[in-house]
């Protein structure tokens, strides 16, 4: 439950668009008081389990890591969680697997390329089917030395409008 208030928090702010000096602030005054009752409740906690017990080893982990866990009340740019980055390399991840089946290491390497194309259109803003198509249609008649253009960080400013 305490944790849920947390993220309650977060959602709120992210919801109202509140630029990270808000961010900061907000958490000092809401956050900060949860997290202290919580470490509170894990020292006093720390010895009612036994240490090879779930609920001893997620007590023995949280205290170890404690001033890390809390430290995104500090400043307002850091996020409650590391999700975002989580979510950006899980391709990678699952990609990995994938290049092992992939038939040759110049198709794994071509695969390996795809999916780095594919996340810097995700980290652009841009949708991967509508670069890939106009990529497609204009490489052929594009000089060598203007590919870069053709990047998705480059796309939208060179692209034909």
């Amino acid at each position: 439950d305490e944790i849920g208030k947390l993220y309650l928090l977060e959602a709120k702010m992210r919801d109202e668009g509140i630029d990270w000096q808000q961010r900061t602030a907000l958490r000092k005054e809401h956050a900060e008081p949860v997290l202290e009752n919580l470490g509170r409740w894990l020292e006093e906690k720390q010895y009612s389990y036994r240490p090879k017990s779930p609920m001893g080893q997620a007590i023995a982990y949280a205290n170890k890591r404690w001033a890390g866990l809390s430290a995104y009340v500090l400043h307002g740019q850091m996020e409650i969680d590391n999700n975002l980055v989580e979510n950006a390399v899980r391709p990678l991840a699952v990609g990995r697997k994938a290049y092992l089946f992939a038939g040759s290491h110049q198709a794994a390497e071509m695969t390996a390329a795809m999916y780095s194309f594919m996340a810097s259109c995700k980290k652009n803003k841009i949708n991967e089917f509508d670069w890939l198509k106009d990529v497609f249609e204009r490489i052929q008649s594009h000089k060598q030395k203007d590919l870069y253009q053709l990047l998705p960080s480059n796309w939208e400013e060179y692209r034909p409008k």
